[in-house]
């Protein structure tokens, strides 16, 4: 005689009270996550480098915008530290050969994407311990995971996000903290839609071909993610059942790491 199984419903995720802070909030990936987190009860601070699209989107979510250049110390030292989810989002990118990239903007780009959340996390985590609760979203990238030519600045600062989160992650595991990277393929964003000019000049094709032949190549699942479906994640990860999920990268990408 077998005994009747009750499986409860998965509980939404619900963040009513809790803070977060969405780096890159304006556009993108991180506009989408600060909907959903506004839309799962959370109150969002939505900073970006663009203040009129931070505002747009706090005003929209019913969230606080901050105007941030997140390769600035000082202004990063200035976002709020009393948050229960941190989502490390804004980026940028520079398509060149290693003999061509200007290193200046290689610097630019460490600071922006692996500088600025280290010093997120340094001001932010003391609250998460004292709460007992956080959440740490890193966007990251396939590129977290792998590389591609003509992008060293991009794929070493992703690189650089990944063992930033893991390593917070094991020190925030005794304080009910966990931190994940999310890691997608091409995502229908500005930023990638900027780089189809740049990946055309560098790979000598015409600017139709190449999200065919270069950015969707090594994906089976042949389109781009919207930024919706990683948002959903991230929101995921902020749920009741994701307490156990730390340390790791999730990749949305299409299957390509499955080649």
């Amino acid at each position: 005689m077998t005994s009747e199984l009750h499986v409860a419903p998965a509980a939404p995720v619900d963040l009513s009270g809790r803070t977060a802070l969405v780096t890159g909030g304006g556009s993108g990936i991180g506009r989408a996550c600060a909907a959903a987190l506004a839309a799962a009860g959370a109150l969002v601070h939505v900073a970006d480098i663009e203040a009129d699209a931070a505002e747009d989107v706090a005003k929209a979510i019913g969230g606080r915008a901050h105007a941030v250049d997140l390769a600035d110390p000082e202004a990063v030292r200035a976002l709020p530290a009393e948050v229960d989810v941190l989502v490390n989002s804004a980026g940028l990118q520079h398509v060149a050969a290693i003999e061509d990239f200007p290193p200046d903007r290689f610097e630019l780009i460490q600071r922006v994407m692996v500088t600025a959340p280290f010093l997120l996390l340094r001001q932010c985590l003391p609250h998460m311990y004292a709460g007992g609760w956080g959440r740490v979203v890193n966007i990251s990238s396939v590129h977290g995971l792998r590389a591609s030519a003509f992008k060293s600045a991009y794929v070493a600062a992703k690189h650089g996000l990944e063992g930033l989160s893991k390593v917070a992650a094991i020190e925030g595991a005794a304080h009910g903290v966990t931190s994940n990277c999310v890691n997608p393929g091409y995502v229908r964003t500005p930023l990638v839609e900027r780089q189809i000019g740049s990946q055309a000049e560098a790979h000598g094709i015409a600017p139709e071909d190449v999200v065919t032949d270069v950015l969707l190549k090594r994906s089976a699942i042949k389109r781009l993610i919207e930024p919706e479906e990683v948002a959903a994640v991230a929101v995921w990860l902020c749920g009741p059942h994701t307490g156990y999920v730390t340390g790791s990268s999730i990749p949305l990408d299409g299957g390509w790491g499955a080649q």
